[in-house]
């Protein structure tokens, strides 16, 4: 069987099981969006803490590192 068969046979989804499928979509794309919402804010807040623990000469050992993860969280957030 070819693979454009296989993957036809299985997006088949019986008419009367649509309006779950649809409702779960739904829950699936704000659960998306939701988790890149907070993983941006989180990602703010850690940066922020991060420059601001890096204003010490002592903090700067934790907060460089805080900061670069804010960042890599803001921009898995946004991508």
């Amino acid at each position: 069987m070819s693979s454009r068969a296989e993957a036809r046979r299985r997006q088949h989804i019986p008419w009367l099981l649509w309006p779950f499928v649809l409702i779960w979509r739904l829950v699936v794309g704000i659960v998306v969006l939701v988790g890149r919402f907070v993983a941006v804010l989180l990602g703010l807040v850690l940066m922020v803490v991060g420059v601001l623990l890096s204003l010490t000469i002592v903090g700067a050992i934790v907060g460089i590192p805080l900061g670069l993860f804010g960042l890599l969280l803001v921009i898995r957030g946004l991508s």
